[in-house]
């Protein structure tokens, strides 16, 4: 939301003076909505957003169009192992081995 007031100048052109809400100053502050390289801090920063109010879950989810899954995924592995949880190249570290062969067929007979 933002606020606008007009003051006029001696000369005679209003001028407006145009104030963003602190709301859209800390939304700034988030990674664009069309982000596609995730980096642990930009997921950490998001899932932050959400839980200190400033985002709703489904407008995160909306925003960066993820999943459901995959946001509540972020949310777990922060608060399981911290930001390094985050990395994506160490997903299969922090996912119990069941997790990680869920859906994948055994080749050996």
């Amino acid at each position: 939301m933002t606020t606008q007031s007009s003051t006029t100048y001696s000369h005679g052109e209003p001028v407006k003076i145009v104030r963003i809400s602190d709301r859209q100053k800390e939304l700034d502050k988030l990674p664009p909505p069309e982000t596609q390289r995730w980096v642990m801090r930009r997921k950490a920063q998001v899932v932050a957003a959400v839980r200190s109010g400033l985002l709703t879950f489904e407008e995160a989810c909306q925003r960066y169009r993820l999943s459901e899954e995959e946001f509540k995924s972020w949310m777990a592995l922060l608060d399981r192992h911290g930001l390094r949880g985050l990395r994506a190249t160490r997903v299969q570290e922090y996912r119990p081995a069941d997790e990680r062969t869920e859906g994948v067929e055994s080749t050996v007979e």
